[in-house]
């Protein structure tokens, strides 16, 4: 697979079988988010790899009772570890670094035949207390990773090229 059929393939799953992760198909996804570009090559970020089933409960109940998230057999939580740091531009490091970092899991999870779903809806505090991260850090994403209980890749509703694509200058 190269790298725009793994983008054509990647899509949020919400349904995952209950097969293990194999260690080599999880230390390729996180090598993924380790060679991830980040700003300054500060590599501002930790990866928690969850596998306790009671762990991934509590997170699913942080996560607004999302509980397909416990039936995941991995999450990957990405925590931003300087997330005061502000680049020149004006944005947060830790919103740019991170999401590169994520992405990366993202591709090299459908590689491996894995399926993933970004998830920002969670209590910050609990999933903190959760994961014991200190206050001087942010989670960014907690993200099941499991095999899919379906192949099928679904439609993806985009817009065309044109509509968002402009050249020299920025027209409406």
């Amino acid at each position: 697979m190269n790298v725009h059929e793994a983008i054509r393939a990647r899509h949020s799953v919400r349904d995952f079988r209950s097969t293990p992760v194999p260690e080599e198909s999880l230390a390729r996804v996180l090598e993924a988010a380790r060679l991830a570009p980040s700003s300054s090559n500060r590599q501002e970020w930790r990866f928690i790899v969850v596998r306790d089933e009671d762990r991934r409960r509590r997170l699913a109940v942080a996560a607004n009772n999302q509980m397909f998230i416990a039936v995941a057999p991995v999450i990957i939580a990405t925590v931003a570890t300087e997330p005061d740091s502000i680049m020149t531009c004006g944005l947060p490091r830790y919103a740019v670094d991170c999401t590169i970092a994520i992405d990366h899991v993202t591709i090299a999870a459908v590689e491996e035949g894995l399926g993933t779903c970004w998830i920002g809806a969670f209590s910050q505090e609990k999933v903190r207390d959760i994961l014991g991260v200190g206050p001087d850090c942010m989670v960014v994403t907690i993200m099941p990773l499991g095999y899919p209980t379906s192949d099928a890749v679904p439609a993806k509703s985009r817009k065309r090229l044109q509509d968002i694509v402009r050249y020299e200058t920025y027209t409406p």
